[in-house]
């Protein structure tokens, strides 16, 4: 379910007293792990986490390069982690770091879906590939994205 929430008190102020709240608890730990130099947004209709145009102008799209966003769908909260998805290695070391908490794993392509705030361990989101945005902003300011 697309937002169109310009602000994010609008976009949670829209949600469900539950959903607000745990997206609200998944924003604060994916804000204070954020590395230095991204930009939280309203973009693509959820909450996202970008490298800044000024930074790295050069895109495909030419809109910010989203690192990490997090929404809430009709039937589902989603944590979209792009950075570990787009590593080679990444996306494994993700889903064994997540099982190992005991917790069930629901992932899409570039997603991971819960429906309440316990079925996410917040240690996922606080691992360091989360970090790993630090070197791809760093190595990304210089010049065109490599695909």
């Amino acid at each position: 379910m697309r937002s169109d929430a310009k602000t994010f008190e609008e976009y949670l102020d829209s949600l469900p007293n539950e959903r607000r709240q745990a997206i609200e608890q998944v924003r604060e730990v994916i804000s204070r792990n954020l590395p230095e130099g991204y930009e939280e947004a309203m973009d693509w209709g959820m909450i996202a986490y970008r490298v800044p145009l000024e930074t790295h102008t050069n895109t495909y799209n030419k809109r910010p390069l989203m690192y990490a966003a997090l929404a809430s769908h009709k039937n589902h909260m989603a944590v979209y982690l792009t950075s570990d998805w787009s590593a080679p290695g990444e996306t494994d070391r993700f889903r064994e770091a997540y099982l190992a908490t005991g917790k069930k794993l629901d992932m899409g392509k570039s997603c991971v879906r819960f429906t309440h705030l316990d079925d996410l361990p917040s240690t996922s989101l606080e691992r360091p590939s989360l970090h790993r945005g630090r070197r791809l902003h760093r190595r990304r300011r210089s010049g065109p994205l490599k695909r």
